[in-house]
């Protein structure tokens, strides 16, 4: 499996974490920093961008917000020549910036434009649904109701163009919110 483990790693910790099954999430979580670490001292480095990405997730999933910016501090500087993979960071920075324990909206916002601007022309258009999705919980949060119904109704559009059916139902789930 070589250079996949660290990637399948944090992924699985991602998804465990998305599940709610916080001390296989949490387990994983470390299994994937120690062997991303591992494997890079050795220089067999794969896609470290990839790999401390889903990290970043996990830990922003479970609460861990330092964590998850540092890990996605580390996934930025290993995407540097990868704009795809930076285009997801950015959005990751701006999930961690609009948390409610960690609420920063205009750097949330910066960030949810650059994901934006990286992923549009890339033709990314689940992560352009994402970065849609995100303003629009942050501009509900802080009163900018029109801007948030533009970019929700954005969202939703492409969750179902895209056939996204649980980001979809996340964005309806938001629009109901609205009253």
């Amino acid at each position: 499996m070589g250079l996949q483990l660290p990637p399948v790693v944090a992924c699985s910790a991602w998804v465990l974490a998305r599940l709610g099954q916080t001390s296989e999430a949490l387990n994983r979580l470390r299994e994937g920093e120690e062997l991303v670490e591992r494997y890079a001292e050795k220089g067999l480095v794969g896609n470290l961008g990839r790999t401390y990405y889903a990290l970043g997730r996990a830990c922003l999933l479970l609460g861990l917000l330092d964590d998850a910016r540092r890990l996605a501090d580390r996934a930025i500087e290993s995407s540097s020549h990868q704009p795809g993979y930076a285009a997801h960071v950015q959005h990751l920075f701006g999930d961690i910036s609009s948390h409610p324990d960690r609420f920063e909206p205009k750097t949330s916002e910066a960030r949810y434009r650059q994901a934006l601007a990286l992923a549009e022309p890339r033709g990314m258009r689940p992560l352009v649904a994402h970065c849609h999705l995100g303003p629009a919980k942050l501009y509900r949060r802080t009163g900018r109701l029109e801007l948030a119904r533009e970019h929700l109704t954005t969202a939703t559009t492409m969750y179902r163009e895209t056939e996204m059916p649980f980001w979809l139902a996340q964005a309806e789930a938001e629009r109901a919110d609205f009253g």
